[in-house]
């Protein structure tokens, strides 16, 4: 999101009074409201009931509303990981924005090691090795090469097994190193990587702050998404869990009012969506499938659950982020406060699917970061 800021000056007359005039004139007193302008920049993908990526479409396409407010988008462009063959000069005829340049995707690979967390889960240590086995498979033959990945851990506390690389043997290995529950260590200095790319390790905390800061897997998660937002575009996070959150006395899960809206805000905001991977085995029914469902709904992503390999929900996905729509409009909030604005996303033919954030920061301190 950029922010830039606009002040709007309301005169107001005063009626002429039949009083005496006095020696000197009062001038007529001048009412200010300041006015934060933001632009925001939503990615929203947009598919068929087939999840084919759908292409073509124009700002009147869309419904955004902010609050339960519509607001006009002003600008649309499209984007894929694959160059537009063939169609640019028939899509500049119908008036259809395209960005040509080949879009680079970003993804982390996201393995929260319940086993050793105390949970009971009949099997979980053979899903957990599962998962990892069709990963390591996911990056040998499914990643394309305009692809970064990540690898990350999470315990007791978060595990960065691998900033954002392209290097199939680094990523194979961080891979062994999740299911394992390798401790490559703290955020040293040391770790910083050689190259300029995109990084996670240089945003987060250092040494043993890393440790102190993400003592809950709400705490995990706020923390990578905050890290996440230097780097420009949209984040997929592929989170193999079995869900998290609190029960209530009726035995239905409930988002944690302590956790629950910082990490959802910070993901929508650093522009990180959350791809749930159920790892109860196929056809068990339990509680914290909702939490999943519900935290893949808050962040654009998809909760995939019953399939018969993990092979096939990081395939999917993958063709998911094939393409999506870079909606830009223009919202405004008072001067100095700051909040969380949820957004709705929305297509005038009903037959699409829309994924997108529901939300983002606004106010001076966010601006600042």
């Amino acid at each position: 999101m950029k922010r830039s800021f606009l002040t709007v000056t309301a005169v107001l007359a005063l009626a002429a009074a039949a009083i005496p005039v006095l020696a000197q004139e009062t001038p007529p007193p001048r009412f200010e409201e300041r006015v934060d302008v933001t632009e925001v920049l939503l990615d929203v993908l947009v598919t068929d009931r087939d999840n084919n990526v759908i292409i073509g479409l124009k700002p009147e396409d869309f419904v955004v509303e902010e609050d339960g407010k519509a607001v006009p988008v002003r600008d649309v462009t499209f984007y894929s990981n694959r160059r537009y063959l063939g169609n640019a000069e028939a899509a500049a005829a119908q008036g259809i924005k395209l960005n040509e340049v080949q879009e680079d995707r970003y993804f982390i690979l996201f393995f929260y090691d319940q086993q050793t967390a105390n949970f009971e889960a009949p099997g979980l240590m053979a899903r957990q090795m599962e998962a990892a086995r069709e990963a390591r498979r996911w990056v040998r033959e499914e990643r394309l090469p305009n692809d970064w990945v990540a690898v990350v851990s999470y315990d007791h506390k978060l595990k960065v097994q691998q900033d954002f690389t392209r290097k199939e043997a680094d990523l194979l290995r961080a891979v062994d190193g999740a299911s394992q529950g390798r401790d490559p260590g703290g955020n040293w200095p040391s770790r910083a990587a050689d190259d300029k790319g995109p990084s996670l390790l240089a945003r987060l905390p250092r040494g043993n702050q890393l440790r102190d800061q993400t003592a809950t897997i709400y705490d995990g998660i706020e923390t990578l998404a905050e890290a996440a937002g230097a780097v420009r575009g949209r984040k997929n996070m592929i989170l193999f869990t079995i869900g998290f959150g609190t029960i209530n006395s009726f035995g239905q899960y409930i988002p944690d009012p302590r956790y629950y809206p910082d990490m959802q805000q910070a993901l929508n905001d650093n522009n990180v969506a959350v791809y749930t991977v159920d790892l109860v085995p196929t056809g068990t029914d339990h509680t914290m499938s909702s939490a999943m469902n519900q935290l893949a709904l808050d962040t654009g992503g998809r909760y995939y659950f019953n399939f018969t390999s993990f092979i096939t929900p990081l395939r999917q996905l993958a063709e998911d982020n094939n393409g999506y729509y870079l909606l830009a409009y223009e919202s405004r909030h008072p001067q100095g406060e700051t909040g969380y604005t949820e957004v709705t996303v929305k297509t005038k033919n009903p037959d699409f699917r829309v994924r997108a954030r529901e939300g983002y920061l606004f106010g001076e301190e966010v601006a600042a970061k």
